[in-house]
């Protein structure tokens, strides 16, 4: 990597889960890069969800090196993720036919319930299935998947976490993180950005910002969806003894399967 951009530039970890991204500065200048990153970047950044992708490189062991501007950005706070501009970004990404188009050419198809409720049993361990919320929540999964209709498969992000919400200096405001993308019922992105962060009694009043309107059959979808992903997250965090992590899951899922 480091012979990548020539001697003047210095190239370090950027930090993250699979250690393939990277920050090159030379001076003044800086850049982000990311090995092997996925082609759908491309299309994200026509799209202006993610900081302008600047060049592509194709080194000689098959690794694809893609460099994005660096901004100056700041993450988005928990409070702010009420604000209209996370809704109408969220709402040009899941309206997207670019973005969706270029999932499908990469192979994606649309995570059905029925299959995200068979991934979570599969990776399920009996010492987690045998507690009572984890029970309780599988009996609400099961009775209520037949009513889990979809009408409009889209691009999801599946980790709306403020994390991952970028606001530049300039007032843009980025979705970064894609390596979870899929095609998807809307409810995924949409459950678990309001279940944290929007007090409940303004969930209308945020999907009217979003575009749409809340309806007895979203909010089904949204708690369906929330209550599987709490538990495969929970799941994970057991696998890496994350105790902290996995009982504070554990916790917020008994007030989720209650409203």
């Amino acid at each position: 990597m480091d012979y990548l951009l020539g001697r003047d530039w210095e190239i370090s970890p950027a930090g993250g889960a699979t250690g393939e991204a990277f920050i090159a500065k030379n001076n003044d200048q800086k850049l982000f890069l990311k090995r092997n990153s996925s082609p759908f970047l491309a299309v994200l950044s026509a799209e202006g969800i993610v900081p302008k992708l600047v060049w592509t490189k194709r080194l000689e062991n098959g690794d694809v090196i893609i460099a994005q501007e660096w901004l100056n950005s700041r993450e988005l706070k928990s409070d702010e993720m009420n604000q209209e501009n996370v809704a109408q970004l969220l709402w040009k990404i899941h309206q997207s036919r670019p973005l969706l188009n270029m999932l499908k050419r990469m192979g994606k198809t649309p995570l059905k319930p029925e299959a995200l409720l068979e991934q979570l049993l599969a990776g399920l361990d009996n010492s987690l299935a045998s507690k009572p919320v984890i029970q309780q929540s599988l009996a609400f999964l099961e009775k209520e998947l037949e009513h889990i209709k979809c009408e409009e498969w889209v691009v999801c992000h599946s980790d709306v976490n403020h994390n991952n919400w970028l606001l530049s200096q300039s007032n843009e405001l980025y979705l970064i993180d894609w390596d979870g993308a899929m095609i998807a019922d809307p409810a995924i992105d949409l459950g678990v950005l309001l279940y944290s962060y929007i007090p409940k009694q303004e969930w209308a009043d945020w999907l009217h910002l979003y575009g749409i309107e809340l309806t007895k059959e979203l909010q089904l979808r949204m708690k369906w969806y929330v209550i599987c992903q709490t538990i495969i997250s929970i799941q994970w965090h057991m696998d890496k003894n994350r105790v902290e992590e996995s009982n504070y899951g554990l916790e917020s899922l008994k007030v989720i399967i209650k409203n």
